[in-house]
């Protein structure tokens, strides 16, 4: 969100000072006077940052994953695309719906501004929808009272920091018409039942013992969304998941 102020705010003195030129500044040049460098130069930046604005704002933005509240869906270090007209155009940083396409679906790997704090966004997946209710017992998902079943997959050994080495176990959960993959510690973990308030979404990370999430912090409202992540781009340390498809 900040970067975006930024965009628009050298966006606006660029555009002030190409257009303050064309209706005054050049009436007073002579004809063969060199332009002003700052003229010369917002000539030059403002369409470029009025195209990169206007991709970021409505079509596509990318996104760095920061931590592994997502794993092992996304890692992080993943760069990632989102699709910014998934759930309809957005003024840019007031975030006002302009003309709304779709909803969120239930298992969308979706992005949105954290609720505590709209400056920072966040990366989670739609577990529940307007008017759903949710539980979470014994580590297994029920939505509206039907019990959404795991298989198991295998043993998921990853390094949490510099003096853990956690050891998960790998399960596959099909949310609506998406099938992915979980990861659940051999840890206690407490039980949760929640009521979707309508205009509002639960979010849960793929990671679930390690994600700071829905269960922690709240529901997600409908303002607070941002876009549908879809695409890894690059990852530097991990090339094999360059133009991985995100489920």
């Amino acid at each position: 969100m900040m970067f975006a102020l930024i965009m628009v705010i050298v966006l606006t003195i660029t555009g002030l000072i190409w257009l303050l030129d064309i209706f005054v500044l050049s009436k007073k040049r002579a004809a063969n006077a060199k332009e002003p460098i700052l003229v010369e130069y917002s000539k030059s930046f403002f369409p470029v940052i009025f195209l990169v604005f206007f991709i970021r704002s409505f079509i596509a933005e990318p996104f760095k994953i920061p931590s592994g509240s997502m794993m092992p869906t996304l890692l992080a270090g993943d760069f990632i695309l989102v699709n910014k007209f998934s759930y309809g155009f957005r003024v840019p940083i007031l975030n006002h719906t302009i003309i709304e396409v779709d909803k969120p679906h239930r298992g969308d790997v979706f992005v949105f501004h954290y609720p505590p704090k709209p400056s920072i966004d966040y990366i989670k997946r739609v577990v529940g929808l307007p008017g759903d209710v949710i539980e979470y017992k014994s580590k297994t998902l029920y939505i509206n009272d039907k019990k959404i079943e795991q298989t198991f997959v295998g043993k998921y050994p990853y390094i949490m920091n510099e003096i853990h080495h956690i050891e998960a176990k790998e399960f596959k959960e099909a949310l609506g018409s998406v099938n992915h993959s979980i990861l659940i510690h051999d840890l206690p973990g407490e039980n949760f039942k929640f009521e979707v308030p309508q205009g509002h979404y639960l979010a849960f990370g793929d990671n679930r013992d390690n994600s700071a999430d829905s269960r922690v912090w709240g529901f997600v409202p409908e303002h607070n969304l941002v876009g549908r992540a879809f695409f890894i781009w690059f990852n530097f340390s991990e090339f094999k998941r360059i133009g991985t498809i995100i489920h």
